[in-house]
C-alpha cells in the first residue's frame, strides 16, 4: 500500500483533497455545483482537440477549462448560470465528439480524463500539481473577503462596490484552474466529488466559513485517503469510494443539522414553557 508509486498516488491525492476543500466550498456556498461539474467535463474536448493536431493535451484541456469559464461568468445572469452552463456543456462534449471522429489514438485517454488514474501518477506530476494547488489556495485568501461577501449578499456587495459578475468570473477561473491540471491526474468525476461532498457536509455541521472550510478539506482529506486504501484492497474503483464516501458525508451532515435544528426547537419550547 505504500510502495513508490503508491506514495505518489497518496500526495497528489491529498493535493487535490485540500485544492477541493477549500474551492469547493465556495462553489456549494455560491450554488455553482452546476458550472464546476460542466467546466471539467466539458473541457476534455480541448485535450481532444490538442491530442488531434499533435499537441499537449494540457494546453488543450487548461484552454477549453478557462474560456468555459469566462463564458459562463460573462452570460450568466446574477448568478444565474444553468441556461448558460448547460449550452457550453453541450458545445464542448459536441466538439469532443467532432474531434474524437477523427482520430483513433485518442480513445484510451478518455477513461482517465473522466475517471482519472490517481495510482498511475509520474513523479513529475507531482511538482505541477502543486503549484496548482498553491496558486489556487492564494487565490481563494486574495478574493477571500469580497469573494464571500458576494456569496452571501450579492446585494450588500454591489453597494460596497464588489461586482458580483466579476466575482464570479474571477471564482469561475479559479475553478478553471483547479481542474486544468487535476483531471488528467485525477479524472473529471473525482475532482467534482470531491468538490462538492465534503464542502456540502461541512457547511451542514457549522455556518462559520473559516471553521467551514478547514471541516471541508479535513472531509475531502479522510474521503481520499478511505477511498484509496479501500481501493487497494479489494482492487475496486477509486472513483466509486470517492463518490460513496463524499455522499455520505453529505447524509451524515444533512442528519446533523436536522437533529440540531430539531433539538434547538424542543429546547425553547421547553423554556417557553417553563417560563409561563
Amino acid at each position: 500500500m505504500f510502495a513508490g508509486y503508491m506514495i505518489n498516488a497518496w500526495t497528489v491525492a491529498t493535493i487535490v483533497a485540500v485544492i477541493a476543500g477549500v474551492v469547493g466550498f465556495f462553489v456549494v456556498l455560491r450554488g455553482s455545483a452546476f458550472p464546476a461539474h460542466a467546466i471539467p467535463n466539458g473541457a476534455f474536448a480541448g485535450a481532444a482537440g490538442a491530442s488531434l493536431i499533435g499537441v499537449n493535451t494540457l494546453f488543450g484541456l487548461g484552454l477549453f477549462a478557462v474560456l468555459a469559464a469566462l463564458g459562463i461568468g460573462a452570460l450568466g445572469r446574477r448568478g444565474r448560470h444553468d441556461v448558460v452552463t448547460a449550452l457550453a456543456l453541450v458545445v464542448m462534449l459536441a466538439l469532443g465528439a467532432v474531434f474524437l471522429s477523427q482520430t483513433t489514438e485518442y480513445e484510451p485517454e478518455i477513461f482517465s480524463l473522466l475517471f482519472g488514474e490517481v495510482l498511475g501518477v509520474a513523479s513529475n506530476e507531482i511538482v505541477p500539481v502543486a503549484a496548482l494547488g498553491v496558486t489556487c489556495i492564494v487565490a481563494v485568501l486574495v478574493l477571500y473577503r469580497p469573494l464571500l461577501l458576494s456569496s452571501v449578499a450579492p446585494d450588500v456587495a454591489e453597494v460596497k462596490g464588489v461586482s458580483s459578475q466579476r466575482m464570479e468570473m474571477m471564482f469561475l477561473l479559479v475553478v478553471a484552474v483547479a481542474t486544468a491540471m487535476t483531471v488528467p491526474v485525477v479524472g473529471a468525476l473525482l475532482i467534482f466529488s470531491l468538490m462538492i461532498g465534503p464542502p456540502a457536509a461541512a457547511r451542514s455541521f457549522t455556518n462559520r466559513p473559516p471553521v467551514a472550510i478547514a471541516l471541508s478539506v479535513a472531509i475531502a482529506l479522510a474521503t481520499v485517503w478511505s477511498a484509496i486504501a479501500i481501493s487497494f484492497v479489494t482492487n475496486w474503483p477509486i472513483g466509486f469510494f470517492v463518490g460513496a464516501f463524499g455522499a455520505l458525508s453529505y447524509a451524515v451532515g444533512r442528519a446533523w443539522a436536522t437533529w440540531r435544528g430539531t433539538r434547538t426547537v424542543r429546547l425553547e419550547h421547553s423554556r417557553a414553557l417553563a417560563q409561563a
